[in-house]
């Protein structure tokens, strides 16, 4: 994987794949992994699921350790609004993997056990055992590489079932219901690489409903992404140390930083530099923030302590 993208230093803080690609599986292909569980699903063997998109919840998150005894599954931990274009990355792999979104927000539990640090953030679940894969938001190309190594290490461990979408009834309610239009047009533009349009859709969608917090939450992420869109990591890096005192190039390491998950690093950067700014620059530096909290989600704990720090400045 190229380190020339910023985004790429998500990778740095994940679970190396390779010690459970290269070991023996624990239980052969098709044989219950345990008194009382779920077998494996034999090389290739269809499970039926209700959609390869699914919502995870406190109450229901057994049902999909279970089915990762069977098939690898991806998880979406996330604050408000899904990251953006997974869904379409993994029904792309044809039902080898599934995806079960979390809004960590409202599933207490689920944030405490897999240890939520920052937001989005991405898990894969492996023969009922959890494997951390990365922080923030990747690239597609950067995804699909993560991807391929889970369903490598899947392969070794026996889980190598393939989902078969069961037709829903007439009265049931779908399992996701579909995007508004605007939110389903930023999506779509941010699959294309587009994000000054998906910037464009987000904020039209504030402006007909400024309650609208997935909007919010989308624009925060797709703006980071288009401002890093292009940089590279030694670039940002080396144009903030050549010019200490240029406001750009230390916002950029800030988005850098967060990008890779260096979540209080980057908020430390801003509010240090908030601290001794004249009035233009602290409402450049305000605006990245808030920016910033959106992103890696308002009720992570280090996004409240850097908010009441921003707080103390301002009075």
């Amino acid at each position: 994987m190229s380190g020339s993208q910023p985004a790429a230093e998500h990778l740095r803080g994940a679970i190396d794949l390779s010690s459970l690609v290269n070991r023996a599986p624990a239980t052969a292909p098709g044989t219950p992994a345990g008194p009382g569980a779920p077998a494996a699903a034999a090389p290739g063997a269809a499970v039926e699921v209700p959609s390869l998109l699914l919502e995870g919840s406190d109450a229901n998150f057994s049902q999909f350790l279970d089915l990762s005894m069977q098939i690898p599954v991806l998880v979406d931990l996330f604050a408000g609004s899904p990251t953006p274009g997974l869904g379409q990355i993994v029904e792309s792999y044809g039902g080898r993997l599934l995806l079960v979104s979390v809004d960590v927000t409202a599933n207490v539990q689920l944030r405490q056990a897999f240890q939520v640090q920052s937001v989005p953030a991405a898990v894969a679940l492996i023969g009922g055992r959890p494997l951390q894969l990365f922080a923030g938001a990747l690239p597609e190309d950067q995804v699909r590489q993560v991807l391929e190594q889970v369903l490598q290490a899947a392969a070794q461990s026996g889980v190598t079932g393939v989902a078969s979408v069961t037709g829903a009834s007439e009265n049931e309610e779908p399992v996701e219901p579909p995007l508004p239009p605007l939110h389903a047009e930023a999506y779509d533009a941010i699959e294309q690489g587009d994000y000054p349009r998906a910037i464009t859709a987000y904020k039209t969608a504030i402006a007909q409903n400024p309650t609208d917090k997935m909007a919010v939450a989308g624009l925060a992420q797709v703006s980071l992404l288009d401002r890093l869109q292009g940089k590279t990591i030694d670039q940002i890096r080396a144009a903030a140390a050549a010019k200490p005192d240029d406001l750009a190039a230390q916002l950029d390491v800030a988005d850098l930083d967060l990008s890779g998950g260096h979540v209080e690093d980057a908020f430390d950067r801003l509010l240090t530099r908030f601290e001794t700014a004249d009035a233009d620059d602290r409402n450049t530096i305000r605006t990245r923030l808030l920016e910033l909290f959106e992103v890696a989600g308002l009720d992570d704990p280090r996004v409240m302590r850097a908010r009441a720090r921003l707080t103390n400045l301002l009075f």
